[in-house]
């Protein structure tokens, strides 16, 4: 039996691969309507439509030979008719060619505005690459992959942030949740992963690298004129996989619980004590606590923003990630994050709310991997 909506939502996907044709079924469809009725009826509409929709959806090409073929089907028309010669069809005409002259500037419009779209998303595109570089496929015998996903159509960065760095100390890893959008939560992820990146390599303990990302977030708000005092800050969660052992390490500041994956199980890493987001110490007492747990050869820890687990289907319910992956193995944390990402896609029906970030890391079970 087919999921609600899926017949729509296959409706909606046809449309959009046959749009190219919208112009073509105008222009036929007008010369048929205007020949087969009344001699007084006239089709201009389908006529000035079709030149403008092509200018919408295609090229220059195609929109001059779409406003040529509204011009030739409306004067073949009139003078099948005998209203050529008329002031109305005269008028009539007129009308068709200045649209279909207009089509072609707003054409052009559209292309430039599409140029100058193309750059921009370039310079996004450059912007994350240089805040949220990608991380090396292994270390050691860890394997690893990422996916960022944004909620906004085109958009390459947002409020949500990830980190791995190789350090004496092991593998440190960051992801976090910016509180807010825009600019603001752009230099909120530029200041906490610069200060991960520093923090990560001169600090033995990832409690210390928690308290330096505290006071740059701290010092970042207390800069700011006019803005709560509660704006930027970040849910995260740092994570740190020593070179050798079985265990690894979670400091959880108010982020959801991450996943530990093995042998078709799945489990949350719930931390022991709660604890506030980033920037939002002075609001609660208390020092920030690891918890150690197994990672033994073969497991995977996922690390997520809410965007995953905030994303919902039509009628309401969260996607629930470990139960989603309960009962399922994966060749690697590339196949796990693909089929992560197409799994939410088909909850959600491709409707995404909220930035997305995914983390997967993979203990190796091959002993030659070991670093």
């Amino acid at each position: 039996m087919r999921a609600p909506g899926t017949e729509r939502t296959g409706v909606g996907r046809w449309c959009l691969r046959h749009l190219q044709w919208v112009p073509a079924f105008l222009l036929v469809g007008g010369a048929a309507l205007d020949y087969n009725t009344p001699p007084h009826f006239s089709a201009e509409a389908f006529y000035t439509a079709a030149p403008m929709s092509a200018a919408a959806l295609l090229s220059l090409r195609a929109t001059i030979l779409a406003g040529i073929g509204a011009c030739a089907a409306d004067t073949a028309l009139l003078i099948h008719f005998g209203f050529l010669g008329d002031s109305g069809g005269q008028s009539e005409l007129a009308t068709v060619t200045t649209v279909s002259a207009f089509a072609v500037v707003v054409n052009r419009l559209m292309y430039y505005s599409n140029v100058r779209l193309e750059s921009a998303r370039r310079i996004a595109l450059a912007v994350q690459r240089a805040v949220l570089p990608r991380p090396p496929a292994s270390i050691g015998p860890l394997r690893i992959a990422v996916r960022y996903q944004s909620a906004v159509k085109d958009a390459q960065i947002g409020g949500d942030l990830y980190g791995v760095q190789d350090t004496p100390y092991g593998v440190r890893c960051l992801v976090g949740d910016v509180r807010g959008k825009g600019m603001d939560a752009v230099k909120a992820v530029d200041v906490a992963m610069g200060v991960f990146r520093e923090a990560a390599d001169d600090e033995p303990a990832i409690t210390a690298v928690s308290a330096r990302l505290e006071r740059a977030l701290r010092r970042e708000a207390e800069r700011r004129n006019g803005v709560e005092r509660t704006e930027g800050f970040v849910t995260s969660i740092l994570a740190g996989i020593p070179h050798s052992g079985d265990e690894l390490q979670l400091l959880n500041r108010g982020h959801p619980a991450p996943l530990l994956l093995h042998g078709g199980r799945a489990r949350y890493a719930e931390p022991s004590e709660p604890a506030l987001p980033l920037g939002l110490a002075d609001l609660g007492a208390g020092e920030d606590r690891t918890d150690t747990v197994p990672f033994p050869p073969g497991t995977t820890l996922l690390l997520y923003t809410d965007g995953l687990t905030e994303a919902r289907d039509r009628a309401g319910v969260f996607y629930d990630p470990g139960a989603r992956l309960t009962g399922r193995e994966f060749s690697g944390p590339d196949a796990l994050l693909d089929a992560l990402l197409a799994d939410v896609a088909r909850h959600t029906g491709g409707c995404i709310t909220d930035d997305l970030v995914l983390l997967a890391i993979t203990r190796s079970e091959d002993p030659g991997a070991a670093r």
